[in-house]
């Protein structure tokens, strides 16, 4: 079945079954890669993309279920948020393995989009959900202070 799909802006139409994750439509049909597979049960948060602006979990959100969305991915994060997130990742450097930087990164922009000036409990809140291998949660909040102290 042929969906047509609104990918950063870009009509993206891909063959696939309904049920298909929306994380393998956009790395296997739609070849933007950037959005990583972790545990393919919305846990780790590897796969996070956003739907409307939100953060959904990519690897349990059916494709069928993003038409007429905008759908975001790393690759089209851009505005001042997103620039201020990317520098505040890379002067602080942040990643280490890097496998679940996008999840994180995508996750820090929503917050950062709804809350510019978030609180320790607000950043742990929102970034809950996303799991990072090599335990840099300290330096995933300080750069997310980074970057909202950046934009304001």
């Amino acid at each position: 079945m042929e969906f047509e799909l609104n990918v950063n802006g870009q009509s993206v139409k891909v063959d696939a079954e309904p049920d298909m994750p929306l994380l393998w439509a956009l790395r296997d049909l739609a070849d933007l890669t950037g959005t990583k597979y972790g545990c393919g049960m919305a846990q780790c948060g590897a796969c996070t993309v956003h739907l409307n602006g939100q953060p959904i979990r990519s690897c349990v959100f059916p494709v069928s279920g993003a038409v007429g969305q905008s759908i975001t991915t790393i690759e089209g994060a851009e505005g001042g948020v997103a620039g201020a997130v990317r520098k505040a990742w890379m002067d602080l450097a942040v990643a280490q393995c890097g496998y679940c930087q996008s999840g994180q990164i995508m996750s820090a922009i929503a917050l950062l989009q709804s809350n510019p000036k978030p609180s320790d409990a607000d950043i742990d809140s929102a970034m809950s959900g996303v799991l990072c291998r090599c335990a840099t949660y300290h330096r995933i909040r300080a750069a997310i202070h980074a970057a909202a102290a950046s934009i304001s």
